[in-house]
């Protein structure tokens, strides 16, 4: 037996109130430091760096030949981003040496949650669901065992299951190795099949060229008399 997968009740389930709530009346304390990164107080601003303009003339524009200062104005130089502007300046984050973590009020017991022991407890259980996804169909589902007794359910397991376990397997694999054959039986009927339709298609592409041929000839001929019945009247 191999244990897939465990759950509680309790906590996969809203079957009860939470054991355990934030306490409603804690609040975080005033000196407490929840910021993780702080600006670097030893960090300046380097001189000139307000200076350093967001755009700058485009050195590579130049002004127009159909240009009329007179009619136009005085031509300036359209302005392209400035690639040394690196906007406001703000100074680098560091570890903040005070930073407590990120507070959370403290767990209670929930005045409201009352236990029970037998949550577990089905009387009249008749059926079970299983929810899954799967893209194969054939699955089956059996010797499904409902208990609280894990060393009952190990034994009954290796009385039923575990006795023809071995042989549904062999089934299994032998129906696997049948299906296998006729499919590959079936697959070279399907490719004969395929070349047959593909010698069709170039057989009517062959007739379809020997028509073309004469008529083609057919044209040649009825052009060649034509231009000899056009000689002989110019005779």
């Amino acid at each position: 037996n191999v244990e897939k997968q465990t759950g509680s009740l309790y906590s996969d389930w809203d079957l009860l109130p939470a054991k355990k709530i934030k306490d409603p009346s804690a609040k975080k304390p005033e000196d407490w430091d929840d910021k993780e990164y702080i600006p670097d107080p030893e960090d300046t601003k380097p001189a000139g760096y307000d200076d350093i303009p967001k755009e700058i003339p485009d050195t590579d524009a130049k002004k127009p030949e159909d240009w009329d200062d007179e009619e136009d104005g005085e031509w300036t130089a359209p302005t392209i981003p400035n690639p040394e502007y690196n906007g406001e300046w703000k100074p680098k984050k560091i570890k903040n040496p005070a930073y407590k973590g990120k507070w959370k009020a403290p767990m209670i017991d929930n005045p409201e949650f009352k236990d029970d022991p037998e949550l577990y407890v089905f009387p009249k259980l008749k059926y079970v669901g299983v929810e899954l996804w799967q893209v194969k169909s054939g699955s089956l589902f059996d010797n499904v065992l409902v208990s609280d007794d894990p060393e009952y359910a190990k034994k009954l397991a290796e009385e039923t299951w575990g006795k023809h376990k071995d042989a549904e397997k062999a089934a299994f694999d032998e129906a696997e190795k049948k299906r296998e054959e006729e499919e590959s039986k079936d697959a070279p009927a399907e490719s004969d099949a395929e070349e047959e339709a593909e010698d069709d298609d170039n057989e009517g592409d062959d007739s379809d060229n020997e028509s073309k041929s004469e008529e083609t000839k057919e044209a040649e001929e009825t052009k060649e008399a034509e231009e000899t019945d056009a000689a002989h009247d110019e005779l």
